[in-house]
């Protein structure tokens, strides 16, 4: 797709991940950075390309708007810990403009908090010549398809991902998403000076 990717810090091997979340493209580029199993809005199963990949890959599904799929999804992610995968997901629960990171919502975390399993926190940023990052980014009612045109045809389109250099473990999955919050945060306030 011709977007070059900056990976920084040790890439996880396991546990869970949690990252902010910028784009559609995010997915693609933290498969290419860590290979892991990701947790997405049921939605873009049916995405053309994206929803093919993400279903190839092996994407946990879920309908945001049912506590159900929540406990169902709790229990894949518990599943996949014991394969030794990583699962990859985006607290903020959807994606943004990148100006700040969102409240990270714990619920989807307490698999990882209950088993002791470490949690990794990685930032995403995307960068490309004489475009602000909010014009990389797919946020609100941006139309899906003039967006992957506009993104994908940017000159010299850069994608970083950076893991914090210790994951940890947490026994309380509110203080766990507020901690992991702040290290994205700080990730990405050094990504934007740099």
């Amino acid at each position: 797709m011709g977007v070059r990717l900056d990976c920084r810090g040790p890439r996880p091997v396991e546990g869970l991940v949690c990252a902010n979340h910028l784009s559609y493209l995010d997915i693609l580029v933290c498969a290419a950075a860590a290979p892991c199993v990701f947790v997405s809005k049921i939605e873009i199963r049916r995405w053309p390309l994206f929803g093919f990949f993400a279903r190839a890959a092996g994407t946990i599904f879920i309908d945001r708007q049912s506590r159900a799929s929540t406990d169902a999804v709790a229990q894949q992610i518990g599943a996949v810990f014991a394969t030794g995968v990583p699962v990859l997901l985006f607290p903020e629960g959807t994606s943004t403009d990148g100006s700040r990171v969102l409240r990270f919502h714990p619920s989807l975390l307490d698999p990882a908090v209950r088993s002791h399993t470490p949690i990794a926190a990685a930032a995403l940023g995307y960068r490309a010549r004489s475009v602000p990052e909010r014009d990389l980014c797919w946020f609100g009612d941006a139309a899906f398809l003039p967006h992957l045109f506009r993104t994908l045809t940017r000159a010299r389109l850069e994608a970083i991902v950076e893991f914090y250099p210790e994951p940890a473990s947490y026994t309380d999955r509110k203080a766990a998403a507020l901690d992991l919050q702040e290290k994205v945060e700080a990730m990405r306030t050094r990504m934007n000076r740099s």
